[in-house]
């Protein structure tokens, strides 16, 4: 029962993050981290966002797996593999035409939240989900915190290929998948201990 719930939240939490990131897609906005990598390689190369975000993992999950546990690195395979199938699917079946000020709002939300779901669920989306993961394990760092440096990183690049307009929508989305991981992403009691004892 408690695997099955498992994996059904992780698949929860890879829709949120595939319709999040389309709703961006459909708006040509970012987002952070490995995926905002991948959305600035979209104007680049011939590969889909789904292939292109596939391959950009690759070599996190052997940080993941020398770091974080085989489990955790299982569990993140499945979710990149998943949201790179929901979103080629979506590409070819989901068509939206949204403001792009609604679409960087609901965009970074649902991201956010999808997020949470996994993290929650001891498995993460790759990339840099598997660094801020590390960090927080090892030396306590809210993951928040981590994503809002690859927030900053992606958009420094994002200014080569988008103009003033996007590039603030991007940011609102930055902004709110930044704010959802911060409130509502907690911890587990072994990181929170490692807080304390580095404050001491």
């Amino acid at each position: 029962m408690k695997t099955t719930h498992r994996w059904l939240s992780i698949v929860e939490g890879c829709l949120l993050v595939a319709l999040g990131l389309h709703i961006l897609n459909s708006s040509g906005l970012l987002i952070s981290g490995t995926a905002g990598a991948g959305m600035i390689l979209l104007r680049v190369t011939d590969l889909s966002f789904g292939q292109l975000f596939f391959l950009l993992n690759i070599p996190f999950y052997i940080l993941a797996w020398y770091t974080l546990g085989r489990d955790f690195t299982l569990r993140t395979f499945a979710s990149v593999s998943l949201l790179s199938l929901l979103s080629e699917l979506m590409k070819q079946y989901v068509v939206l035409s949204i403001h792009p000020l609604l679409s960087g709002a609901l965009g970074g939300l649902l991201v956010g939240f999808g997020l949470i779901i996994l993290f929650r669920h001891n498995a993460s989306l790759g990339g840099l989900n598997i660094l801020s993961v590390f960090l927080e394990r090892r030396f306590g760092l809210h993951a928040s915190k981590t994503t809002l440096v690859a927030d900053i990183l992606v958009l420094m690049a994002a200014v080569v290929f988008l103009d003033w307009s996007h590039l603030g929508y991007s940011l609102l989305a930055f902004l709110l998948l930044s704010s959802v991981v911060g409130r509502y992403h907690r911890p587990p009691e072994w990181a929170q201990i490692v807080m304390v004892d580095a404050k001491v």
